[in-house]
């Protein structure tokens, strides 16, 4: 039996890109806040992910699409929340979290 070291990498790359965004979603929906975020940078990131993803469908690649696909969710998601004017934010926060 061989191990496919290769398939072993992409999918913890995967599921850790995925993962990372969790905890600045959650954080910006508990305390209902942006601050400290970079917009340029979430701007910047949704474009990669948005590239990466539509590389994968180009390819036809689920291992490229599914995960960058998530990615972009949540990158959209925090993008549109830094966008958002803070008492928007806050809406969007209680709407999600109601018991924050």
């Amino acid at each position: 039996m061989t191990i496919d070291w290769i398939a072993i990498a992409g999918t913890i790359g995967a599921c850790a890109s995925v993962a990372s965004f969790t905890p600045q979603a959650w954080k910006i929906i508990h305390s209902r806040s942006t601050k400290g975020l970079s917009l340029g940078m979430f701007a910047l990131t949704t474009l990669a992910f948005a590239a990466w993803t539509s590389f994968g469908l180009l390819k036809g690649e689920w291992a490229l699409i599914i995960p960058n696909a998530i990615c972009l969710c949540f990158a959209l998601f925090i993008l549109w929340m830094i966008a958002l004017p803070r008492h928007h934010t806050e809406k969007v926060a209680e709407k999600l979290d109601p018991t924050a």
